[in-house]
């Protein structure tokens, strides 16, 4: 490196000083530049690494001694010369941004001491431990020391004491204090799931890590481990069964313990001669997050990320990309349309699962309490309305999710199981899908079929974000900061709107509360939405990708939403007052009138819903601030995805008249009887339409009411309030006979809305009543949001 100047020397020079101020002893050496430098040495670390391994060390610590020479001691401040003491420190080396990287399934025996890259899914950790590197030992006999005895991944003792006349070639004592140590951790890797061929078991492997890359990979990461593959004998399989494995050299027939011959361990001299079978780790000097694709997608739902560290991994282009999507008018509605792009419609769901993707803010109290901020969804529709589609797209859109199946998943599949080590019989834990999904998004599909005892299992989860596990002398609280994305059938194929979403889904009111949306899909039969939905999935069978031309790639939706999750948007006053509107007009709905009798209980849930969704959605637009409009929007979606899919149809006969026209003092409190109308041919007295239609209505009415009231100050009457209506709908009436139809229809409405305190009717004082004019007259109930109608 003194020798020949360049760039890269600069670079590690540097590092060499980083190394000494921050107390460390790796150096990372990007391969890249080793390539560029010489191809052949390159070449040759790169199929002969572990053979010259010491080398490269040896070569570091030369480097060290030339640059920063007082770091090379661990008490270089207490002695100068080697004769005094000095300990060497123990330097490695760490390659990163190797050209190929692999997976576990093509580690054979002809990559044993190459150097490689693996990338791979964390699915179980050891805890650190102290691992002998160079032993010193003494003669327990003549107590002569002796030093340097390198350990080849077991415990490793002298061969022979060094006094020529001591005979001693078992009995040996370690000295922990002339011993070095460093620190151990075993990781156990998986294939990830875009690597697993058809039809095959997921593989995994061991990675041993040491130094100073422990505790870098956590379960559920996806990382790219740098290393060399080596073979170790398969500890697990030396011994039967409740019989202790004791390895001793066979010296006469039958002398070996009873068990061991059974096994063909006769001895370390003949290891590998008999039965005995061995195992491929792999040996990481590096770890790396990612999973192959680009480092900016591989932390999309990252939590403590800053607006200048998401920049600063950007390209030119990428950047100025993000900038005009940040810039622009009506960027939330383009995003929602860009998302899903082979599904037809939806816009609802996609808007819903933006918001996932965006997430709210996650708090914490004073008192230690965390409040979520990820958003769970649920789907429920009848078949083949593309909910396992949505699933697959959020996995493949987003690095960390994990998919699963509601039927085929356990509770400790789920959450984390608690699992013996083949090694050294201690428990361990294993993570499950929600730990794998670790500031992700864990897809669960047919969660209807779920068993209701393995749904209990997630409550925790989803709710305060955790997983606590007491079993097998285990005691642990982990993490599961991840979105929820389930999808479910309704009970007997398709969903009964003549009945409540309770009564169509097979879950507990428990676990629905903790889903912030529900989003119901209806195979409704429509001839204009069938032809575009035909017309869409022809043209991805011919055109595949061209068909398909959404505003925003994938790669640059990703971006945004990792750069969008920086902010930390804030309630304003203004947004908190509607906020607190808002909730009361839900739990109003929820208690009063038989409008809302159908609805499952509203509660704070659904207020922290709301502030997750207006959080998410200022996210979506850049805002630092949320404004009561944002407010409003999680409003209209939560409502829409809960409240709307629980209505059941609307009885309107002649009871509910009854009431209004016994209280009535005045014949203008009764119902109108339209002119030409003959009693004998009246309406049936009974009557229902559907909750959409009775909706449709309301909302009509109590505008045209509003607008009344607001440019005369006064109200209307029953009478002319059916007109109007009448004649707003005249082109749509073709008889007669519907015309007394919808007559009676209004006249009943009206009479519902004034029950249900929509409306209220005031009387006209004579002072003010005209000649011949109404005696009552209908106004908007002051507890109505007309803002909320549309």
């Amino acid at each position: 490196m003194a020798d020949r100047p360049s760039q890269s020397e600069s670079i590690y020079v540097e590092q060499l000083f980083a190394m000494r101020d921050y107390g460390r002893t790796t150096l990372y050496v990007d391969f890249r530049h080793i390539l560029d430098y010489d191809e052949v040495l390159a070449r040759a670390i790169s199929e002969q690494y572990y053979r010259f391994l010491p080398y490269l060390r040896r070569a570091l610590i030369e480097c060290v001694s030339v640059y920063i020479p007082g770091y090379l001691y661990l008490n270089a401040h207490m002695a100068s010369t080697a004769s005094s003491g000095l300990v060497t420190r123990d330097f490695s080396l760490s390659f990163h941004n190797l050209p190929i990287v692999s997976g576990i399934r093509s580690l054979h025996t002809d990559k044993v001491g190459r150097l490689l890259a693996v990338s791979g899914t964390v699915t179980r950790t050891s805890e650190v431990r102290p691992e002998l590197i160079v032993g010193t030992f003494t003669c327990v006999e003549c107590k002569t020391s002796i030093p340097d005895v390198e350990q080849q991944f077991r415990y490793t003792e002298p061969i022979m004491c060094r006094n020529p006349m001591c005979q001693n070639r078992t009995q040996w004592e370690l000295d922990v204090e002339k011993s070095r140590f460093c620190d151990w951790q075993k990781v156990r890797i998986q294939e990830n799931a875009n690597e697993i061929p058809t039809g095959s078991m997921p593989r995994s492997i061991d990675v041993i890590l040491r130094s100073e890359i422990v505790e870098r990979a956590k379960a559920g990461d996806r990382c790219i481990f740098t290393g060399t593959c080596i073979v170790l004998p398969d500890v697990s399989q030396m011994g039967v069964p409740g019989v202790n494995a004791q390895i001793q050299r066979q010296t006469q027939p039958g002398s070996a313990v009873e068990g061991i011959a059974n096994q063909g361990v006769t001895g370390l001299k003949s290891l590998g001669v008999r039965d005995l079978t061995y195992r491929t780790a792999f040996l990481a000097c590096m770890v790396q997050s990612g999973d192959g694709r680009s480092d900016q997608s591989a932390s999309i739902m990252e939590e403590q990320e800053d607006a200048q560290t998401v920049l600063s991994g950007l390209t030119e282009q990428e950047r100025e990309e993000l900038e005009a999507m940040v810039v622009s008018t009506d960027i939330y509605p383009r995003l929602v349309r860009s998302m899903a792009p082979t599904m037809y419609g939806h816009e609802i769901i996609k808007k819903g699962i933006l918001l996932q993707l965006m997430g709210g803010v996650h708090k914490q109290t004073k008192d230690g309490i965390n409040l979520r901020g990820d958003i769970n969804i649920c789907i429920v529709g009848d078949p083949s309305t593309s909910k396992s589609q949505f699933t697959k797209y959020v996995v493949g859109f987003l690095p960390r999710a994990v998919y699963t199946s509601g039927k085929a998943s356990s509770a400790a599949g789920l959450t984390a199981a608690v699992v013996r080590d083949e090694e050294t019989g201690e428990f361990t834990i294993e993570a499950g899908a929600l730990m794998l999904a670790d500031n992700g998004i864990c897809a669960i599909d047919e969660f209807d079929k779920m068993d209701l005892s393995d749904q209990v299992a997630i409550h925790e989860a989803m709710e305060q974000q955790t997983i606590s596990i007491a079993k097998a002398g285990i005691q642990a609280t982990l993490n599961a900061r991840t979105s929820i994305l389930a999808a479910a059938n309704p009970m007997g194929g398709r969903y009964n709107r003549k009945q409540t979403l309770r009564a169509n889904v097979a879950m507990s009111a428990p676990i629905m509360s903790r889903f912030d949306l529900f989003f119901v899909v209806l195979d409704e039969c429509n001839e204009a939405v069938d032809w575009n939905i035909a017309q869409h999935i022809v043209n991805i069978h011919r055109f595949r990708d061209a068909a398909i031309a959404p505003e925003f790639s994938t790669e640059a939706l990703q971006r945004y939403i990792r750069y969008a999750r920086t902010f930390q948007p804030k309630l304003t006053p203004e947004a908190s007052d509607v906020l607190v509107e808002k909730y009361l007009h839900l739990r109003q709905d929820d208690s009063g009138g038989s409008v809302g009798r159908n609805s499952y209980r509203v509660t704070v849930r659904q207020l922290e819903s709301i502030i997750r969704l207006s959080e998410a959605i200022a996210r979506a637009n850049c805002r630092s601030d949320i404004t009561p409009a944002f407010v409003r929007e999680a409003y209209s979606l939560l409502r829409q995805s809960i409240i709307h899919v629980e209505k059941d149809d609307i009885a309107i006969d002649a009871v509910d008249e009854e009431p209004a026209a016994a209280d009535a003092t005045t014949p203008a409190a009764r119902p109108m009887t339209p002119a030409g109308v003959d009693n004998g041919q009246a309406a049936p007295t009974r009557r229902s339409i559907t909750y959409d239609r009775y909706m449709e209505l309301v909302n009509q009415l109590v505008l045209k009411v509003n607008t009344v009231e607001r440019d005369t100050s006064q109200g209307i009457s029953r009478e002319a309030l059916a007109q109007w209506y009448l004649e707003a709908h005249e082109n749509e009436i073709e008889s007669v006979q519907q015309l007394h139809e919808e007559s009676d229809l209004i006249s009943r409405v009206i009479s519902k809305l004034v029950k249900d305190g929509y409306l209220v009717s005031l009387p006209v004082d004579d002072a003010e009543r005209v000649l011949g004019g109404p005696e009552q007259v209908l106004m908007v109930h002051p507890q109505v949001d007309v803002d909320s109608l549309q």
